[in-house]
Order: structure tokens, then sequence, then C-alpha cells
């Protein structure tokens, strides 16, 4: 029995828990809204960089598990999270979902990391989320075309988020384009970037090969902050789980994760690889997917 059927929900919530995920929603255009009319703070600009993160967990974390009981409280959700993500939601159950939890980071994963290069590095994550985007949108057309042929109400809630989404930035542009670029088409991009790049933080580098080395975790702070998504690969173990249930799956699995994969802090993390790593090879991680003894060269 996990946590989320243990503890009493708030209804029509699934899990209480969402209250964070909620507050973190409202949070984010009420920050943009007060700032377009009283001008950019650094403190809540800074604020709103983060809820841009935090909602594009929130958007993997509502794909997963929906964060609402009712089918219409759960649309509803859809388009909001659409709006404030700036770009539909139902994208990734084509791109993520069929995909990248389908087949794990391996060689049928279109968003593996080692399809780029088998590499680890500051630049390799600056360039992901492009990369990424390229690769899984096939995907994304392909179940256009399939929901259109088979299921053409499904495709016109599709096309209703994409209208959403696009007549949403029209509407900014067309009353303030500064304003809309820097209060909120830049959050957005920011948090989109954060959303495709988590791929290559949790994956870079990692064995897909391996029963539970295929990804990633990291530790402490980013956790509560970020609703433990850190805790990668008890969330690909139990996809359906609910996120505040991770941090208790992620100590069952933990003593058969390679030492390698677990990292203590998300910043230390980056600063020794990604900052120190780029002038000293003793902080660099090595690829798990080489064979003993050799050692892959780095693209």
């Amino acid at each position: 029995m996990t946590t989320a059927t243990r503890l009493p929900s708030i209804a029509p919530l699934r899990h209480k828990r969402d209250v964070q995920s909620l507050a973190y929603l409202a949070a984010q255009p009420a920050i943009m809204a007060w700032q377009w009319h009283h001008g950019v703070d650094a403190w809540l600009f800074a604020a709103s960089l983060f809820l841009a993160i935090g909602i594009s967990v929130i958007h993997h974390n509502h794909a997963h598990l929906p964060i609402w009981r009712g089918r219409r409280a759960n649309r509803f959700t859809d388009l909001a999270i659409t709006l404030l993500q700036g770009h539909p939601t139902f994208v990734f159950h084509p791109a993520h979902n069929r995909n990248h939890h389908r087949y794990r980071h391996g060689p049928d994963d279109m968003s593996r990391t080692w399809r780029f290069g088998d590499h680890n590095h500051l630049a390799g994550w600056a360039l992901h989320p492009l990369q990424a985007v390229f690769a899984v949108y096939p995907l994304v057309f392909r179940w256009l075309a399939r929901m259109r042929r088979r299921m053409p109400g499904v495709f016109g809630w599709y096309m209703l988020q994409y209208a959403l989404w696009l007549s949403s930035w029209a509407a900014l542009l067309w009353l303030d384009a500064s304003k809309a670029l820097v209060l909120v088409i830049v959050p957005q991009l920011f948090g989109l970037h954060w959303l495709l790049g988590a791929n290559y933080l949790q994956h870079a580098h990692a064995d897909d090969r391996a029963r539970y080395g295929y990804a990633r975790n990291f530790e402490g702070a980013i956790n509560p902050l970020l609703f433990n998504i850190g805790l990668h690969t008890a969330h690909h173990e139990h996809a359906r789980a609910h996120w505040s249930d991770l941090p208790a799956l992620h100590a069952r699995y933990r003593p058969r994760i390679d030492a390698r994969l677990i990292e203590r802090g998300f910043f230390l993390y980056v600063g020794r690889v990604f900052v120190l790593g780029a002038c000293f090879a003793r902080f660099r991680t090595h690829s798990l997917r080489a064979p003993a003894g050799s050692i892959v060269p780095e693209t």
C-alpha cells in the first residue's frame, strides 16, 4: 500500500501533497501579472524562472498521474499548464510516456542522450533540448496523424491546446512585445529547456544495459523543492506512483544502483562535472556503457 492510499486526500485532489503543485501553478501567473503592471523586479523574475522549472516538473508529473480525480478538473489543468508551460501538455504522451519510459534510455529511445554522442558536459546539456526536439517531434506528428484518423475528438482536443498556446503568445505580444518576451516567453522557454535538459542530467553516461544503471539520481534539497524529480530510478520503476512516494521507493532501490549514479546534491554535481570538469579531467564522469577497461571518446 502506497503513501497515497494511506493518507487522507483533499478531494477531489488525488493526493493532498499536490497543494504544493497548485501553489506553484497559481504563483507563476500572479508574479508575471505583478511585474507586467509594476515593472521587472530582480527577485520576482528569479522566482518566476524557478517556478518555470517547477511547472515543467508538474507538467511531467501530471502526465504520469493526473492531479485530480475528476476528468474535467484534469482537462482544465491540462489547459492551465499549456498556458503556463508554453507548450501543449499532450506531447508528453507520445514523446515521453510511450518513448522514453518504454525504452528506458535504450537504443529505441528516440531521446537517448548517447544518440548525440556519449558525453557529459555543459555544452552537451545546453544542446540536448534542441537535439531532443528534432528527435522526438516526428513521434508527435505520427501520433497526431493517428489520432486524426482514429479519434478525431481527441485530435481536436490536441489542436485546442496548440490554439490556446499560440493565441496566448499572439495576444501578449500584441499588447506589449517587450513585456511578453521578457516576463512570459523567456521564463517559459527556460522551463522548457529544463524539461528537456533534465533528460541529459539524469541519463548522460548512464548504462541502459544494466538493470538499474540507466538513470542518475540526485538526493538533497532539489527534491522537496521540485517534487522529488531527482529520484529518477524509482520514478522509472514506478511511473504511476505519486511523486510523494518516491523517497520511500528510492530507499528500496538505492542499494541496487551503481554508486556512481547517486549524487548527494544537484548543485554539487553541476559544479563538479560541468564547471570543474571543464578544466580538470578527474572531475569528469565516464560512460558506464563503455566495455570494461576501455574509454569511450567524448564527442
